[in-house]
Order: C-alpha cells, then sequence, then structure tokens
C-alpha cells in the first residue's frame, strides 16, 4: 500500500503517440494524475476516459498533468487510442503486473469467454506531487463508481487555493 506523504514508484511507459511517459521526469505546477484503467474491453474505462479527456484542460488549466496508464499490449492500447473519444489525454500502456501491484492497484485475470486480456489491472486514480510524493489516492476492485470529476475539480481547487495538506499521512 502506498502511503500518502511518501514517494511514489517511478513509472517509464510507452505512449499511444510514439513518445514515453516518465513520471520522474513530470514537473507540474500542481500535481500529475494518474488514472489507472481496466483497459479496452471495458466500457465502463472508455465513458470515464472519454469524460475525462473532454475536461482535460479543467485539469491542466490547474497545473495538473493527467496521464491514463493500463496493462494494455500496445495494439489494445491503440485501438483505444484510434476508437475512443479521449482527445488530447495521453494514454501510457503496457504496465507490467508487478509494477500494478507495486502502486497498490488490484489485479484480475480474465473471465473465461470474455475480450479482457489474460491478466489486468483494477482502477485507480492517484495525484503525486511535483516532489514525487503521494498527496490522493483511490484504488478500486471494480469497474464502477469512479471518483466523480466534476467533486474531485471541486476538491483540487480547495486543496490548490487554501494549500490543504496531504491526508492520512500517519497511515
Amino acid at each position: 500500500m502506498l502511503i500518502p506523504g511518501q514517494k511514489v514508484p517511478d513509472l517509464d511507459l510507452p505512449l499511444t503517440i510514439d513518445a514515453r511517459f516518465e513520471l520522474s521526469k513530470q514537473s507540474p505546477d500542481a500535481f500529475t494524475m494518474l488514472v489507472f484503467y481496466r483497459g479496452k474491453h471495458c466500457p465502463i474505462c472508455k465513458k470515464y476516459t472519454e469524460e475525462l479527456g473532454s475536461r482535460l484542460s479543467d485539469f491542466t488549466d490547474k497545473g495538473i498533468n493527467v496521464f491514463a496508464v493500463s496493462m494494455d499490449s500496445p495494439e489494445r492500447a491503440q485501438v483505444s487510442h484510434e476508437e475512443w473519444a479521449t482527445g488530447d489525454l495521453p494514454l501510457a500502456h503496457s504496465m507490467s503486473e508487478d509494477k500494478a501491484r507495486e502502486w497498490g492497484l488490484y489485479v484480475s485475470e480474465k473471465r473465461e469467454g470474455s475480450e479482457e486480456p489474460d491478466v489486468f489491472s483494477e482502477p485507480g486514480l492517484f495525484l503525486v506531487k511535483p516532489d514525487g510524493t503521494l498527496h490522493f489516492a483511490v484504488v478500486q476492485n471494480a469497474p464502477f463508481t469512479r471518483p466523480d470529476l466534476d467533486e474531485l475539480l471541486k476538491g483540487l481547487t480547495y486543496t490548490l487555493e487554501n494549500d490543504y495538506p496531504t491526508r492520512g499521512t500517519l497511515t
């Protein structure tokens, strides 16, 4: 389990735009937001990442760099990139099972007869401060009830305007 206020594991993953995402090289004004999603097979992930993509400027205007991350193969991620309406939301892919576990994500196996990959991570949302420490985390073991983006933006606005501290550090 990651502990708020402590350093998070680094991520170095390919993006669907023929570039790389390196968490340690991010230098946001406020946070880097990582939205881990289940993958191409998940219609709830599609809806959530499309909403996030349509609201990307709401986050970037607050100094928040946003990335969506999955364990999908390059081929599956490219299908999501091409078929989902995620706008300019960067899609990182090819995360290993070990890295998913390092981030404290739940990991599931393919259901027989489904289009799921053999192994994939369940959703999570993390806010990482510019110094690489964890500010906020939500981890789920099922695809539904993701953080509401309006509520998240309200909380982030309050956090930034009031220098609200990282909570849960005594965990």
